[in-house]
């Protein structure tokens, strides 16, 4: 069997058998298959498509092509949750989702009189990938704070904490590893198979036994049409249950950035907002409501998955009283602590402080109204700013990226500032700027 001739079978739209993905994908984490074959086959892939079943015998390899973290111990008795985005631009919500749903689970389980099991939100991310910002390149702008964890440091946050925010080791699946980086930099991306393969790979191998996808479209999200969000949302569902997974699927616009902050340490800025200050209703101005409706959707799905509350509806209820309490919050710093960083300096020295000193206002062309911010557009200008990459070698700026004063519906005076912008240099700045400024679209008042 040879690369060549499987790369081949591909491209001229012959399907797959399951021995020559495992060849495939197993020889390439050896070694033995170069990135310049395997961009080939990801291209093919992404022309011709995967039936169900090569997408399923995809995932099943690079599931197995490293270890699983085993759910042993006294862990084993617990729901391990989790949730995952498709991508999009400024889509912070994993920083808020997992204290929100692992204080829930804590204090669920202390008030009932038969509480259910312990919940465990082992959330296993991703760095920054096309234009969609890296979960994990932000919360690495905090100081200190290590997201390279072993499994011991894993099960020891889960028990002291209710969650842990990491990346994958060597040994997790490590076909995703390698292929994600790949994609990144292949125009590769947008790929159903690849996308549906790489992310429950990697959440079967973590040990999430539920899975909420946050699937996105739009000219912000790999998938453009709603109809194609709607494939990859039946793709993630119908894989997961082979995996033995329950996944359930919501759907979410990203036509415009999502919340106020595009960028690393910005949007952990946003969600240090969000958690210090939240009130019911969206009446605190440091929580926008967008970013509020998509959170309280995706905890309150999670919530009656993980057997916390019996519909959306009471979960919704259940998450904002949750975050009312300033639960979160805590469950937040002591994260920060847990994994390296230093929670009172991060509140006291760069909180709403810290900046790229290459900056620039983008101000109102003209008085009207505000009528769309492209978030695609958005995500281009971030990642020339420095937000993320153009090589899968590339390091990212953590103090780059956009605040926005005025988002659609907001009315507007010739030279009011819409956004700030914020380069890793000079030349960033030069570059994002047209692109954001046509990113904006007007109407008169």
């Amino acid at each position: 069997m040879r690369a060549v001739d499987i790369i081949q079978r591909k491209r001229d739209g012959f399907e797959l058998d399951t021995e020559e993905i495992k060849f495939f994908i197993s020889d390439y984490v050896a070694g033995k298959i170069p990135d310049y074959q395997v961009s080939a086959w990801a291209m093919a892939v992404f022309f011709r498509g995967m039936t169900a079943r090569e997408t399923g015998a995809l995932t099943e390899a690079m599931l197995h092509s490293g270890k699983r973290i085993s759910r042993g111990g006294a862990e084993a008795r617990g729901i391990y949750i989790d949730k995952h985005s498709t991508g999009g631009v400024g889509d912070k919500t994993s920083l808020i989702l997992a204290p929100l749903i692992a204080a829930l689970g804590e204090q669920r389980w202390l008030s009932l009189s038969k509480p259910p099991a312990p919940v465990y939100v082992p959330m296993m991310s991703g760095r920054a990938l096309g234009i969609t910002g890296g979960t994990l390149d932000k919360l690495e702008s905090i100081a200190g704070y290590s997201t390279a964890l072993s499994e011991e440091a894993i099960f020891e946050g889960l028990e002291k904490n209710g969650y842990i925010m990491c990346g994958q080791t060597a040994d997790i699946a490590p076909a995703d590893r390698l292929l994600y980086s790949l994609r990144d930099v292949t125009a590769t991306v947008e790929s159903i198979p690849l996308i549906t393969a790489s992310i429950l790979s990697k959440k079967a191998a973590e040990g999430a036994q539920f899975l909420v996808m946050d699937v996105k479209y739009g000219s912000g999200a790999f998938m453009k049409k709603q109809a194609d969000a709607e494939a990859l949302a039946k793709s993630l569902v119908d894989t997961g249950e082979v995996l033995g997974l329950k996944v359930s699927a919501i759907l979410n616009s990203m036509d415009e950035p999502l919340g106020r902050a595009v960028g690393n340490w910005l949007e952990v800025e946003e969600c240090l907002d969000f958690l210090e200050n939240y009130k019911t209703a969206g009446t605190s101005s440091c929580i926008e409501p967008d970013l509020q409706k998509v959170t309280l959707d995706l905890a309150a799905r999670m919530a009656v998955l993980a057997g916390l509350a019996a519909d959306d509806a009471e979960g919704r209820e259940l998450c904002e009283k949750c975050l009312e309490t300033g639960a979160p919050f805590k469950k937040f710093l002591t994260n920060v602590a847990l994994q390296g960083g230093n929670p009172d300096d991060m509140l006291a020295r760069r909180q709403n402080k810290w900046r790229s000193p290459y900056k620039a206002e983008l101000k109102a062309e003209r008085a009207g109204q505000i009528v769309r911010i492209d978030a695609g557009k958005v995500g281009h200008a971030s990642v020339a700013l420095g937000v993320g990459r153009n090589r899968k070698e590339d390091s990212v700026c953590p103090t780059a990226g956009i605040i926005f004063h005025k988002k659609s519906g907001s009315s507007v005076q010739a030279g009011d500032t819409i956004m700030e912008v914020y380069g890793k240099d000079e030349a960033c700045l030069q570059i994002a700027l047209p692109e954001l400024r046509d990113a904006i679209e007007y109407k008169a008042e």
